[in-house]
């Protein structure tokens, strides 16, 4: 489009899931943080790799399996090297890796506080759409439509009207977006045409407040 302001919104969430396990130490159901180690054990040429997760109230420890007995030559190189390092990025990479945590616990908490980083991709003199794109690097529980409320400053109604004149649109999934929680490569395009205050208002808060 060559009436559109462009923006990429970066949302990282500030806490990672936290799985409810039977501590050992406080015997009842705890909620367990991970303590953003791993721990290895070799068995030949194969491999068990944990992630170390503590109970909140006792410091009991519970090892969350990230594979176990796979051969070594069957690792990725890289995921290994990460393993080898206890590499802090790759290990809050997974600590964020909900499907894992599922597998091992019927409950999970997540949380939905973020940080959020705003960019001025690209803008035409005189636009009218508002493009948005989402990079969403960890999962998060937030729906779309309390992330564009908050950050656009704008009621969730007004943003369904939006979405059912057809001037708000998310996508092949449309109809159901606005509720669904927000993903990775998510974008959003408004059409601000007849908003008059576009430019003071939508545009310092759709790019971080830039002029």
């Amino acid at each position: 489009m060559c009436n559109t302001l462009r923006v990429r919104w970066t949302i990282t969430p500030q806490t990672a899931p936290q799985p409810w396990i039977a501590c050992s130490g406080c015997g009842l159901q705890r909620p367990f943080q991970s303590s953003g180690k791993i721990r290895l054990n070799a068995n030949g040429r194969k491999l068990d790799a944990w992630l170390i997760y503590k109970c909140l109230i006792c410091d009991k420890t519970w090892n969350r399996p990230i594979f176990e007995r796979k051969s070594v030559g069957y690792i990725d190189p890289t995921v290994l090297e990460a393993l080898q390092s206890n590499d802090a990025n790759w290990i809050r990479a997974e600590t964020f890796n909900i499907e894992a945590l599922r597998r091992k616990s019927q409950r999970i908490e997540e949380f939905s506080g973020f940080d959020i980083g705003k960019e001025l991709l690209n803008q035409t003199c005189g636009w009218t759409v508002l493009d948005i794109q989402l990079n969403v690097p960890f999962a998060i529980s937030m729906r779309l439509d309390r992330l564009l409320a908050g950050e656009l400053q704008v009621s969730r109604s007004r943003l369904q009207a939006l979405h059912d004149g057809g001037r708000l649109q998310t996508g092949p999934d449309a109809a159901s977006a606005l509720r669904r929680r927000i993903g990775n490569g998510t974008r959003i395009s408004i059409d601000l045409a007849a908003y008059a205050d576009r430019e003071q208002v939508w545009k310092p808060l759709a790019a971080g407040g830039l002029a």
